[in-house]
């Protein structure tokens, strides 16, 4: 059975469309990212971070009882996508059509403002409701706005989220419980989320995100929302399948990946026999690259086991979005689909010095190696890589028809 994708509903700092996000991702616009203040801990002990931010004019209240930033910023993405839900739910029936939501951030916005009154007056608001917090009200959210009444499920797999979510999607129809499901993902920068990275080491505090670097540092943090309706026949005509999936879990550590790209590469071979496909027919790749030194490494490691002397084009956009966490697998799969439908590689910003001890990758540079493709060559094939902590791996592949 045929996977079909409908265009990317997004918004991001690069971009609050699809043709505005691939224009920054080709062109390598770092226009998304900016410095955002923590006020968390009040003024003396604020931090200042490079992060892939949404314009505050650019959200709008949701109408929800629980309004917050994270609503907002999937609501933004959602509303594009209103017209597809509509044609799977008049197709198939509401009750037909599913729902598989990444995500990392369950409301802290909310439980931030709350824990604070409670912190200075000994008490919580009368209207605090731990509901907006539960690990399905982003699926619920996204169920009632859209009219959809079939299974409504949250995933958080950390930075693989909505990774997982597309996947078990596709599980759906493929078991024939549903025809059709809105899935993607969805996170914002809470004070939470960067301070929570900071505290770990894992940000870099004084540049933008380097990956695959020797002088890389760290993440750049970012916020965004990608959706996709996947269905089984092609309600937009993009001819655009989603050809295969892998996943694996390395489980041996909380944060850090296997070391030796073994687990990643798992992931790749699943979602390549997944698709009857060879990893010379990939023709290119989104790559995870965060930026951290463990990732980075593992994620070279991989591809190198998987792809040996086929210097397959790679690149990774996160230099121009930031990692968005849940909605990163969604968002990343997004730059693979407009690659395919307008055949330019999306660049990598970065200093170029690749780390001598990551095996040697060809990846997408901009200005110098970025052109656009042949018609000798043309980009039909992609592969996008999602690697989170608690090593939970996903790879996926899109093709034309």
């Amino acid at each position: 059975m045929n996977i079909y994708l409908s265009n990317p509903a997004l918004i991001c700092g690069a971009g609050s469309t699809a043709e505005e996000f691939y224009d920054s991702i080709t062109t390598g616009n770092q226009k998304g990212i900016k410095k955002v203040t923590t006020t968390l801990a009040g003024e003396e002990g604020a931090k200042t971070f490079f992060a892939g931010h949404i314009d505050d004019e650019k959200l709008t209240p949701t109408g929800s009882k629980y309004d917050m930033r994270f609503l907002q910023v999937m609501d933004a993405a959602l509303n594009q996508l209103q017209d597809t839900a509509e044609k799977a739910v008049s197709k198939y029936g509401a009750e037909r059509v599913a729902v598989c939501i990444g995500q990392c951030d369950n409301g802290s916005y909310l439980s931030l403002k709350a824990h604070q009154q409670f912190f200075g007056t000994g008490s919580f608001a009368p209207d605090y409701d731990l509901k907006a917090q539960g690990a399905d009200y982003a699926a619920t959210f996204a169920a009632e706005k859209l009219g959809v009444k079939g299974p409504a499920l949250s995933f958080a797999t950390a930075c693989s989220s909505s990774a997982t979510a597309i996947i078990k999607a596709k599980e759906l129809i493929k078991a024939g419980i549903v025809d059709a499901a809105i899935a993607g993902g969805a996170d914002i920068t809470s004070d939470t989320v960067l301070l929570g990275f900071n505290s770990l080491e894992a940000i870099d505090t004084e540049k933008i995100s380097n990956p695959f670097s020797a002088s890389r540092k760290g993440i750049t943090l970012g916020e965004g929302a990608a959706f996709f309706v996947l269905s089984k026949d092609d309600l937009e005509n993009t001819g655009i399948l989603l050809a295969g999936s892998g996943e694996s879990s390395d489980a041996g550590h909380m944060t850090a990946p296997l070391a030796d790209g073994t687990g990643a590469k798992q992931a790749m071979e699943q979602a390549l026999k997944d698709a009857d496909l060879k990893p010379q027919q990939i023709d290119y790749i989104n790559l995870h690259g965060t930026g951290t030194h463990l990732n980075d490494s593992m994620e070279g490691k991989g591809v190198d086991l998987v792809f040996g002397e086929y210097k397959v084009p790679v690149s990774t956009t996160k230099p121009m979005t930031g990692h968005t966490l849940g909605a990163a697998g969604a968002l990343e799969l997004a730059a693979c689909f407009m690659t395919i439908k307008n055949q330019k590689l999306p660049v990598q910003i970065w200093d170029g010095q690749q780390d001598p001890e990551i095996p040697q990758l060809n990846i997408v540079t901009c200005p110098a190696s970025h052109k656009p493709v042949t018609p000798e060559k043309p980009v039909k094939i992609c592969m996008s890589n999602s690697f989170a902590f608690g090593g939970c791996n996903a790879s996926l592949i899109i093709r034309e028809v």
